[in-house]
């Protein structure tokens, strides 16, 4: 019996050698056999490579027909997407949110016939209430103005913008493409952390992004260039400055790029040397503890005579958020804006611990981030942007109602200069050319059809956002609030958000109040000097 398994196991490989000898001699009367013969004896030999190594078992044992176990792992993905995966089921975007994406940037028809497809009875549902007298808007281009009292060169920005991905781990026709998109819409394009490359110059109006590896403002060691920043922040097309405290895909994690993946334009656009490794640090060496946090908020708002200044973080202790805000009481020194980035966020890379289980969802981190604000009293001073899978009209009218000011989004935009979710950002061998540096692959990407594309997907979100804001009766997209969403707690039950997200009332951490212990018991623990928790803490 184990004989007849083992012969089962082996018999891809036996039938491969047999085929070979037959179609060999059968050759010698017609010759077009021995073609045959070559390519059964190309898998005799691959039969023979398996069995003789040692780093496979399934290989060892399976010669041949093993492969196809590697063959069906790798294009898993694609099966799903294409053949199995339902129109809600995220993985991480839904087939329907990727399709409003793309028919949104290409101006195709984007309504949907025959009523929802989500289940309104399942806990989880949620819903916008709509006022029995809509509001009607002649234009939706939405726009808030960022520049606290501090500021010279305040900024009035959409409602939507791009947010932060590098050129590196974005190509050279993408990058392209969004900034070109972002000036024919008249919206914000983040640079990401890797500095401003010649393919950010299409005209958009860029946020330079500072992190903790200070690219294109940097010294040789990988210190802060007051200098450097200064020229940078000169720019006319520099809008704004976001310092990088963390990113939600990966909080409290730094990276590497090797030398053997830089090219002349990338270290063109970071200010480094070729054949070095490119070390971007888990923290910031410019500063140390909430008041140099603050302290460098200001030295950077001199330096740019007066542009928005701002920082982007994913909440994780909450208590050291607060510790920030003392400073800024301490001080006097305020952000212009702060960027709450969720958990959920998207990165080209990321350890799986950090992507599934390191920092605080978007959600929650918002209406913390908000309501300290205004317990401290300084909500009116700071506007907040919030990004994590933003890519609706739902999504960004949510997020005002919670607090937010404008909302950022990465993987939407990516949508619309024709990424398929292919999940390879990693791999150096995206399909449509958007996270490649392969100068063969991102050809594929047409810089002008797609920056029609981000132009056309960012108006038609908005335009919709409108409609939304006009179906809820509101004057204007930044007036939701809470009690414009419910929620479905289960079968017969349902829950304003507004009982959920409340407002937490102006100042209450600054008197001798009881209410919202969960708020004041940090408060209390907050420390404007250091991160460190205090001992009873420990």
């Amino acid at each position: 019996m184990q004989k007849l398994i083992s012969l089962q196991r082996y018999s891809t490989f036996l039938i491969a050698a047999v085929l070979t000898l037959v179609c060999f001699v059968i050759g010698f009367w017609a010759t077009w056999v021995f073609l045959l013969a070559a390519v059964f004896g190309a898998f005799t030999l691959l039969g023979v490579h398996d069995v003789r190594q040692d780093r496979h078992a399934i290989l060892r044992n399976y010669p041949i027909l093993g492969h196809l176990r590697f063959v069906f792992e790798k294009i898993r993905p694609e099966i799903r997407q294409y053949l199995i995966e339902s129109d809600q089921e995220e993985q991480p975007f839904s087939r329907e949110q990727r399709s409003l994406v793309y028919q949104r940037a290409k101006g195709a028809e984007d309504k949907r016939p025959f009523g929802t497809q989500e289940k309104v009875y399942e806990a989880g549902y949620s819903w916008l209430t709509h006022s029995v007298e809509p509001t009607h808007f002649e234009t939706t281009d939405f726009r808030v103005k960022i520049g606290g009292p501090d500021c010279k060169q305040p900024y009035n920005a959409s409602l939507y913008n791009i947010s932060a991905m590098s050129f590196g781990s974005l190509s050279a026709n993408a990058i392209s493409a969004l900034n070109k998109g972002a000036k024919m819409g008249g919206f914000a394009h983040d640079t990401g952390e890797g500095g401003i490359s010649r393919y950010h110059r299409e005209g958009g109006d860029l946020i330079f992004e500072v992190g903790s590896g200070y690219f294109g403002c940097r010294n040789h060691d990988g210190t802060f260039n007051p200098e450097k920043f200064a020229q940078i922040a000169a720019d006319d097309q520099v809008k704004m400055i976001e310092i990088k405290l963390s990113q939600g895909a990966k909080p409290g994690h730094g990276g590497m790029l090797p030398a053997a993946k830089i090219t002349p334009e990338i270290a063109e656009a970071r200010d480094i040397p070729m054949g070095v490794d490119c070390v971007s640090p888990a923290s910031h060496s410019a500063f140390k503890g909430p008041m140099g946090l603050v302290k460098f908020v200001g030295q950077l708002r001199e330096l740019s005579d007066g542009k928005p200044i701002g920082f982007k973080l994913c909440i994780g202790h909450r208590r050291e958020f607060m510790c920030i805000v003392k400073a800024m009481l301490e001080t006097g020194i305020t952000p212009d804006f702060i960027v709450v980035d969720g958990t959920e966020g998207g990165t080209g890379a990321a350890p799986l611990e950090f992507a599934n289980h390191v920092g605080m969802p978007m959600v929650e981190g918002l209406t913390f981030v908000h309501n300290t604000l205004r317990g401290a009293g300084i909500r009116d001073r700071v506007k907040i942007g919030a990004a994590g899978k933003v890519v609706s009209a739902f999504d960004i009218a949510r997020a005002l109602s919670l607090g937010a000011d404008w909302c950022n989004s990465a993987r939407g935009y990516m949508f619309a200069i024709g990424c398929i979710q292919a999940q390879a950002c990693h791999t150096n061998h995206c399909p449509v050319g958007v996270t490649t540096q392969d100068p063969i692959r991102q050809k594929a990407l047409n810089v002008n059809d797609k920056s029609k594309r981000v132009a056309r997907f960012h108006a038609n979100t908005l335009k919709a956002l409108g409609e939304m804001a006009a179906a809820a009766g509101l004057d204007d997209p930044c007036g939701f609030l809470p009690y414009h969403f419910m929620t479905r707690k289960g079968d017969g039950q349902m829950t304003e958000a507004a009982d959920v997200y409340t407002y937490l009332r102006e100042g209450f951490l600054l008197d001798d109040g009881t209410d919202n212990p969960i708020y004041r018991e940090r408060w209390a623990r907050a420390n404007p000097n250091s991160f460190a928790p205090p001992e009873a803490a420990r």
